[in-house]
């Protein structure tokens, strides 16, 4: 059957944390036998429930007339007019519902698909049009590009310049690595950052958006992890609030990371308004929209007294178990590791013994029954690493650590 699928298609890896959700499932007899069963630091999803204002409003939505019926793929008004209200209060931005905004099933939908309207899709590699995504970034990223037909080139981010790297240098290597600089159509940037927790200045943004317009290059926003914080100072930004970034951009949110409704899949795009709209004319053919039920809870917590404070609780237990890990793991011999300031991951450098990440990761997981993402997974600039998300309930850090010492995990 393989010869009737396209070449994009059979050039693809199945997603990383799918790889990795086989491998434990295989382990898990004998691993639980000897008293290590799985616990998992992989997956980049909070494990608490939805805020119960949310799922109270589901359930009223259910029994309302109509609301079983097709919805705009666009997004309901009221949907998309609480994500419009949503942007104003959080960051003071003014979008209008009508013509900037537009429902996804969740973000990651929301990216690939918004690719797949970009790239011209050709066999001749001198003709492959160009994506500049961050390395290390979403391993979905460049997946999404190759299937898409086009090229995604590594934009790396580095501690060096503080994950804030000069474009115009990674442009001018761009073009010294033999690639055409006109066939570059956009730019892919995403801070919070996943995997490194990295966060970007408003001045950065600045730069970014000039660089975008200088270049005639489309700037894509990827803003999943904006909410969640540590510092009220360093709350993250949108890409709108720098002048003129709608000229050029356009922004991906999603309820999954701040609301715990990873399973619900619900997101917007929100920007430009001829990008969006040509996002739009692509989704009209493609799907039939949200359940207006999904969209009504979704709308309800937007812009809620509940969904605040939801989002300061999880911050809060993030921020604390970030600190028992941190400790963890300085016991343990990690010590020039970054510190991130948002989002639940964590960093890391293998011990130097290993001669990859994936050698680490595996072996983690077969003598501790600790599961970690291979940096290796998130592009080229992530070897040498491994990620850590600090999603599990606190009760289980101290039984992680005492299986790292008790199995001889040291940085060393």
């Amino acid at each position: 059957m393989q010869e009737f699928f396209n070449n994009y298609v059979q050039s693809l890896e199945t997603y990383i944390m799918f790889r990795i959700k086989d491998a434990v499932a295989r382990l898990t007899p004998e691993l639980t036998a000897k008293g290590r069963a799985p616990i998992s630091l992989s997956m980049g999803a909070p494990t608490q429930p939805p805020p119960e204002m949310v799922i109270k409003s589901l359930q009223q939505a259910l029994s309302k007339k109509g609301i079983h019926t097709y919805s705009s793929s666009k997004g309901e008004k009221f949907f998309r007019e609480a994500c419009a209200k949503r942007m104003q209060t959080r960051f003071g931005v003014e979008l209008n519902p009508d013509t900037e905004i537009h429902s996804l099933i969740g973000s990651k939908e929301g990216i690939a698909n918004f690719i797949r309207i970009l790239i011209n899709p050709t066999t001749d590699i001198e003709e492959k049009e160009i994506i500049m995504v961050p390395d290390p970034g979403y391993a979905s990223y460049k997946e999404m590009v190759k299937v898409s037909g086009g090229i995604a080139y590594s934009v790396p981010l580095k501690k060096d310049d503080n994950y804030m790297p000069d474009m115009e240098k990674v442009f001018d290597k761009l073009k010294n690595d033999g690639y055409n600089p006109c066939k570059v159509k956009a730019l892919l940037i995403n801070y919070p950052n996943n995997p490194l927790g990295a966060t970007a200045t408003l001045d950065y943004f600045k730069e970014v958006v000039n660089f975008c317009k200088k270049h005639n290059i489309l700037l894509i926003s990827d803003a999943a992890y904006t909410d969640m914080y540590f510092k009220p100072e360093l709350k993250p930004a949108s890409i709108f609030q720098v002048d003129g970034a709608k000229d050029i951009a356009v922004e991906f949110y999603s309820f999954s990371k701040p609301y715990a409704m990873t399973g619900w899949r619900l997101g917007w795009i929100c920007g430009n308004s001829e990008a969006v709209g040509m996002f739009a004319k692509m989704k009209s053919s493609l799907d039939s929209g949200l359940f207006k039920a999904l969209q009504e809870a979704g709308a309800h917590i937007l812009n809620s007294e509940e969904g605040e404070e939801y989002i300061k609780k999880s911050n809060l237990m993030f921020k604390k178990n970030q600190a028992l890990f941190v400790e963890g793991l300085k016991e343990l011999g990690w010590k020039n590791f970054n510190i991130p300031d948002a989002t639940f991951y964590l960093w890391l450098p293998i011990p130097p013994r290993y001669t990859s990440s994936i050698e680490f990761a595996n072996e983690l997981l077969q003598k501790s029954g600790i599961v970690v993402v291979p940096g290796d997974g998130f592009g080229e600039y992530g070897k040498g690493f491994f990620r850590v998300s600090i999603v599990c309930p606190s009760e289980q850090i101290p039984e992680i650590f005492r299986r790292m010492k008790e199995d001889g995990f040291y940085f060393e």
